[in-house]
């Protein structure tokens, strides 16, 4: 597997499947900036208002204007899914055969820019989501600030900054742990200032 990120915005996925799984990888999906078609037996669940939800069996035409395909229904409904999209070039998810699937969605940690992806490549979901949770505890709202402050610094340090040895110290300075300690001891407006007085 090769690890990338993509920038689904504006962009559509569909996923063919309304269970637990297929309403899992729908939600990620959204997370990531998609939006999202379910085509499912199982009606709308209570409260869901993200994308279309089509109450109906799975056809080809469902495949048209999507970027990625998710198959999160039975076995042989996967399978057609699958071949379908294969047909028209689009990359394709399968919940029941991962093998048979171009791409996995891992276990994401969220904290504003900062994403954290876990994957076992099929072996062990269990532990990919323990693995999740344990990163979840550790890497706290904290970390969404500082990548946010690190994002607005960086464009002031190249401008401000004519050196590039002296460019790279800075970023790297900003980029260490005792950033985030003194984010979390004096704030987020002490700690930007005081990234903007190391400038100068």
């Amino acid at each position: 597997m090769l690890p990338i990120l993509l920038n689904m915005t504006g962009r559509c996925v569909l996923v063919v499947g309304g269970g637990s799984v297929g309403r899992r990888k729908a939600r990620a999906s959204i997370d990531g900036g998609a939006t999202v078609r379910v085509v499912a037996l199982e009606p709308r669940p209570d409260g869901w208002t993200a994308g279309e939800w089509l109450h109906e069996p799975y056809r080809v035409e469902h495949l048209d204007g999507v970027a990625l395909v998710v198959a999160a229904a039975t076995a042989e409904v996967n399978g057609r899914v699958v071949r379908d999209a294969r047909q028209r070039g689009l990359w394709v998810n399968s919940a029941t055969d991962p093998a048979d699937g171009d791409f996995a969605l891992p276990a994401v940690v969220r904290r504003g820019g900062l994403t954290i992806a876990v994957n076992t490549g099929g072996a062990a979901p269990a532990l990919a989501r323990r693995i999740r949770e344990k990163i979840e505890a550790e890497y706290d709202d904290a970390f969404a600030t500082w990548v946010r402050l690190l994002d607005a610094i960086r464009p002031l340090v190249h401008e401000r900054v004519p050196d590039p040895a002296r460019r790279r110290v800075l970023l790297d300075g900003f980029a260490d742990w005792p950033w985030l300690q003194r984010l979390r001891a004096e704030g987020e407006a002490a700690t930007w200032q005081r990234m903007r007085d190391a400038l100068e």
